[in-house]
């Protein structure tokens, strides 16, 4: 009687283990992706700021290439 109690305590015991180790990846996993979404929130801003900067220098570009093309520059 005894090797059966050893046994199911054994099993009791690794599927405890486990569960606390499932328990513990899903919290990171969770940290993980709140950690993703704010880097992309982050990229999505600077990206808007780039495109606000880059804005004024366009502007400028395409009148550049006019007066080459006019052949005043």
């Amino acid at each position: 009687m005894f090797w059966p109690m050893l046994h199911l305590f054994l099993a009791f015991a690794g599927v405890a283990v486990l569960g606390v180790l499932a328990v513990r990846v899903a919290l990171e996993v969770r940290r993980l992706a709140k950690a993703v979404g704010d880097g992309a929130e982050r990229i999505a801003l600077a990206a808007e700021d780039l495109e606000r900067a880059a804005l004024p220098l366009a502007g400028s570009g395409g009148r550049l290439r006019e007066r080459r093309r006019d052949g005043r520059g």
